[in-house]
């Protein structure tokens, strides 16, 4: 099991969860901050199917990333929804690949920093509620923007993005810190999207449609360079 930051989420939900699920839970954390009493007080009519398919949102199965400074990993489960040239407007101010990764009510919510270096910045933006797959939800949505200075890639940006599910995103990059590949960067609860802002010059090595593994699929490499 792994240990999670955002335990008052975990709290909320395993409040209401009766004592005979609990047996049951192999992927879900195991967190500080919780008391096992807060469970005495949970209701008896809560439904329990309806109850383990709440808690399984807050999984997080253990991931342990073959980290690599030549390669941007996926922050999260999901699909690849788009793939597109972008114009970065709040941070780099340039233009950007932009890969977005949809993740359904179904996949790990859990997000993963691509890459290792110091988080450069880190902002929360209030916003709208438009399902996640939407072009606009990007600008428009409830969401958070982190960058991320790299070694070889140089400045690189992700996007916690809440959909029409999702009404909660937890961040915990913080300016000035250095984080790890694949190591966890959020939660967001519920369905929801991440994209990645990535260099004009990045090998991309994902295509439309493809499921990805937050930690473990590779997005883009860095380009080859031209020999002399």
């Amino acid at each position: 099991v792994t240990a999670y930051k955002n335990a008052d989420l975990l709290a909320e939900t395993l409040a209401r969860v009766p004592r005979k699920l609990l047996p049951l839970i192999s992927e879900v954390a195991v967190f500080d901050n919780f008391s096992p009493e807060k469970l005495e007080d949970a209701p008896e009519s809560v439904n329990e199917s309806v109850a383990w398919e709440k808690l399984k949102f807050f999984r997080n199965p253990r991931r342990v990333a073959s980290r690599n400074f030549d390669e941007i990993l996926a922050p999260a489960d999901g699909k690849v929804v788009a793939i597109e040239e972008v114009m970065e407007n709040e941070y780099c101010k340039d233009q950007r690949i932009q890969v977005s990764i949809f993740m359904s009510p179904l996949n790990v919510h859990v997000t993963r920093y691509p890459a290792s270096g110091a988080i450069t910045y880190s902002k929360y933006h209030p916003g709208k509620y438009l399902v996640a797959w939407h072009p606009k939800s990007s600008t428009e949505n409830e969401r958070t923007t982190v960058v991320i200075r790299t070694p070889l890639f140089g400045e690189i940006g992700y996007r916690q993005i809440a959909g029409a599910m999702a009404r909660r995103i937890v961040n915990y990059a913080e300016v000035g810190e250095s984080v790890q590949q694949g190591t966890d960067a959020g939660f967001i609860k519920f369905g929801s999207r991440v994209d990645l802002l990535l260099p004009l010059d990045s090998a991309i090595t994902v295509q439309l449609n493809q499921k990805v593994v937050g930690a473990k699929t590779c997005i883009a490499a860095l380009a080859p360079q031209d020999e002399e």
